[in-house]
């Protein structure tokens, strides 16, 4: 089975891509990557075709600003590069990443099956849960059923107005306006992390974390027997920018070790302290606990782990995760981002045993998901 995935730059969505890629590969497929052109030499170290996505910079006159007009108007300009080349791959089945949907209108458009890939639980709206991205817990008293109601009247205003942008976009490719959707999704998530929801869409499939290591390196760590703490700050543009220099000056002198990890991370001349680019799940099972800024493929890493965690969370998604981790019980929540307040929280995760027996709890989650190869080829 050949199959095209198409990833935007980002690392929490390229290395999804490719860790899906290389285990179809490894099933006996033939896949090829389009993502961003610094992932090349990451595609290459496990074996995989890996080639730039056209259309990922921003054009002249093009409106980041605005995120309806980023994802959807941009989706059908890198549909129209990617044509040629997703046609010359002749793909049985194409998954585009929910970020990047020109993949999809591209498959479409080529006469190809095609899945969209959730690199974290599903944020599709739902009639049974407060809007996506509020950090609020499903209503369970009249009061607050009514409060999601009205909520979710303001959103339905912003989905509306996507679906529109969705539609205009289309119609500049050729496509008709009306979309009709993938073949099926995968939800790359663990179940712990998942919220039930009364409309679950039919033919999506949650399929566990979709993580993939880009070095062989091991991440320093400073010598010495005191509890471990790694400290992973955010890879995204709204991530807390700061979490690496909060930490070490939150936690000097409290008797931990930290280990910080990142593409690129500060590097400071204290003892305790050791910072450098390694592979992420072999520090997490060295770890007591992970000080992260709530990116799903560290939350994911660090639960799998049975690691308790302190999220720092920024923009984006990541206070929908740093609360529902909240509320499964396996970390703190930290806002607005002090040192003194990380402190406080990895003072709490080390020392209040409910932590990691939540965290060991969401690790047990994650045998409860679906094959994403077989997903695939029952799609193909």
């Amino acid at each position: 089975m050949r199959v095209a995935l198409v990833a935007g730059s980002e690392a929490g969505h390229a290395l999804p891509g490719l860790a899906l890629a290389v285990r179809l590969r490894t099933a006996g497929h033939d896949p090829v990557v389009f993502t961003g052109r610094q992932w090349a030499g990451t595609g290459e170290r496990y074996g995989i075709d890996t080639r730039e996505l056209p259309g990922l910079a921003a054009r002249p006159g093009d409106d980041d600003g605005d995120a309806g007009a980023k994802i959807h108007d941009r989706a059908s300009y890198i549909a129209s590069r990617l044509l040629p080349e997703l046609g010359a791959a002749a793909p049985d089945l194409v998954v585009a990443d929910i970020l990047t949907p020109g993949g999809g209108m591209a498959a479409e458009a080529i006469g190809a099956p095609w899945i969209e890939l959730s690199p974290h639980p599903l944020y599709l709206p739902s009639k049974g849960l407060p809007p996506i991205g509020a950090g609020m817990a499903p209503a369970e008293t009249p009061a607050e059923f009514v409060r999601d109601a009205i909520l979710r009247a303001f959103t339905d205003r912003d989905i509306r107005a996507g679906r529109r942008q969705r539609e205009a976009a289309r119609v500049k490719i050729g496509l008709a306006p009306r979309e009709p959707g993938p073949a099926a999704r995968l939800v790359a998530t663990i179940p712990a992390l998942e919220v039930p929801r009364p409309d679950w869409p039919a033919r999506t499939h949650v399929v566990g974390p979709l993580t993939l290591e880009p070095t062989d390196a091991a991440c320093p760590v400073p010598g010495g027997d005191a509890p471990l703490v790694m400290v992973a700050p955010s890879t995204a543009a709204t991530g807390e920018q700061s979490l690496a220099e909060l930490a070490v000056d939150g936690l000097r002198g409290t008797g931990v070790r930290l280990a910080i990890s990142g593409l690129n991370p500060p590097v400071f001349d204290e003892p305790w302290v050791a910072s450098g680019f390694g592979r992420q799940d072999e520090l997490v099972a060295r770890a007591d606990a992970v000080v992260c800024g709530g990116g799903h493929g560290m939350l994911t890493k660090a639960l799998t782990a049975g690691r308790p965690v302190v999220v720092v969370p920024g923009g984006g998604d990541q206070w929908e995760l740093a609360n529902r981790v909240a509320r499964q019980g396996s970390g703190v929540l930290v806002r607005p981002a002090t040192a003194g307040a990380i402190a406080d929280g990895v003072r709490r995760v080390l020392g209040e045993p409910s932590f990691a027996r939540a965290a060991r709890e969401a690790a047990a989650s994650a045998h409860r998901v679906a094959d994403p190869v077989t997903v695939c080829e029952a799609y193909a």
